[in-house]
């Protein structure tokens, strides 16, 4: 399958974050490789889903809306939303992944 070649109804916006998530009713903590308003890329154990397979996804704190595993290659697999992310969220959860890839913060202190 050529990925590249897969229309996406919007941009993918780098993400790079372990979360907590349920496949087949199982617990399943997955790296969050990509998000957008209508899916995201994640990466786990080789076998860990299906095509076809149910998500849920809790990122920050924040409910994911529900998905299905719409492609997978190897420890790659492709999650569409059954609904979509306010783009709002999106620009959230990734100002808190940059926020916590900067580093700690330095204050002068009088």
């Amino acid at each position: 399958m050529n990925l590249d070649s897969i229309s996406r109804a919007s941009d993918r916006r780098p993400m790079s974050l372990t979360v907590k998530s349920r496949v087949r009713s199982r617990v399943v903590f997955v790296d969050l490789l990509d998000l957008s308003e209508g899916g995201c890329k994640i990466r786990a154990k080789a076998g860990f889903a299906e095509i076809g397979d149910r998500v849920t996804m809790k990122v920050n704190g924040v409910n994911a809306p529900l998905g299905s595993i719409a492609w997978v290659e190897g420890q790659i697999a492709g999650v569409a939303f059954e609904g979509t992310m306010h783009p709002a969220v999106i620009d959230y959860l990734c100002s808190q992944q940059n926020d916590r890839d900067s580093g700690p913060r330095l204050r002068r202190i009088i």
